[in-house]
């Protein structure tokens, strides 16, 4: 469906994005995942046709686009601000890009009421971008992207701007929005649990390059390198029988009898459906997700949960992006 081969892209002397390799299969979603800087913007503006990789080639549908201009792609991209119209109303916004197309204004009236059917906001069609929520005026940008019927789409940080309440909801949504329609969707986010619920693939990157891509599920259990794996939260690193331990919070639990590590609570904090624990061990201070609720000073036993496996290939003190 899409295929990137060894895109780069520099900014005066400095190189962005470098070898990007990606290859998408019909009906999935990838998430660009990776701190501010990384290069997942720059590489989602060239897949766009907004910026020109300086090599590399780019390929949708077995046709090659990497010199196409972004109104001759099938493509349509949602950006961080939404780039709305405030002059025109929600139905024009969402049929805007239909003008460019040959299409008749009934076909264009049929296309624009579907695509605000599909986000719900049909009885919306006649009111003023100004007058809706963030939430709604981020359906108008879904409406307005699907509604040319695009072969892929882009989305560059859409939620970023919302409630934590309402990214949820949106991200839900989305999901069932591509499910229904069966579109492609690059996805670049910033934040790992948004990238976890939404990827059927995550393209985990640093400084310009991919460092992991996989599943949620393989990135979390089998991180490529203790970067990776601190990336995605805090990770406890624990010395028991001669071996490292490289464990997150939430990997450990408190056993009643004698365990690998054993200390007193000196701090905790409460999470809702758990609580934080920070523990003084002999083996150092360990932090601890429970659902137990324990008194601070109280003398506790801890293990690694069972089920729980170690990648033993873990490349422990590789920090540097491959």
């Amino acid at each position: 469906m899409l295929k990137i081969q060894k895109i780069n892209k520099f900014f005066g002397e400095k190189q962005v994005v470098c070898d990007f390799d990606l290859e998408m299969e019909k009906g999935e979603i990838v998430c660009l995942l990776g701190e501010s800087g990384c290069g997942k913007t720059t590489t989602l503006q060239m897949i766009g046709g907004f910026l020109s990789p300086d090599s590399g080639k780019i390929e949708l549908n077995g046709l090659d686009i990497t010199r196409q201009l972004a109104e001759e792609r099938e493509i349509a991209t949602v950006f961080q601000s939404y780039a709305l119209f405030p002059h025109m109303n929600v139905f024009e916004n969402v049929s805007y890009g239909l003008r460019f197309r040959k299409l008749s204004k009934s076909d264009r009236l049929e296309r624009g009421k579907k695509a605000l059917e599909l986000v719900g906001l049909l009885e919306f069609s006649h009111a003023r971008i100004q007058d809706l929520s963030g939430g709604q005026q981020q359906r108008v940008a879904f409406a307005r992207a699907v509604c040319i019927e695009p072969k892929l789409l882009l989305l560059d940080e859409p939620f970023s701007n919302l409630d934590a309440n309402l990214r949820r909801r949106l991200r839900k949504d989305l999901k069932q929005l591509q499910r229904r329609l069966g579109i492609n969707m690059i996805f670049v986010t910033h934040d790992q649990e948004e990238a976890m619920a939404l990827g059927d693939r995550i393209a985990l990157m640093r400084e310009g390059r991919i460092v992991q891509i996989g599943t949620p599920q393989e990135i979390y259990r089998h991180p490529k390198d203790l970067w990776v794996k601190e990336f995605f939260g805090q990770v406890n690193q624990l010395y028991w029988q001669d071996k490292v331990h490289y464990l997150y919070p939430e990997e450990l639990c408190f056993v009643d009898e004698e365990g690998m590590w054993q200390g007193r609570v000196v701090e905790k904090e409460f999470h809702g459906a758990s609580w934080e624990y920070l523990v003084d061990t002999e083996a150092g201070e360990i932090v601890i997700c429970e659902e137990a609720d324990v008194e601070i000073g109280s003398f506790v036993c801890i293990n690694q949960k069972l089920g729980r496996e170690e990648d033993e290939n873990i490349e422990c003190h590789s920090t540097e992006a491959k």
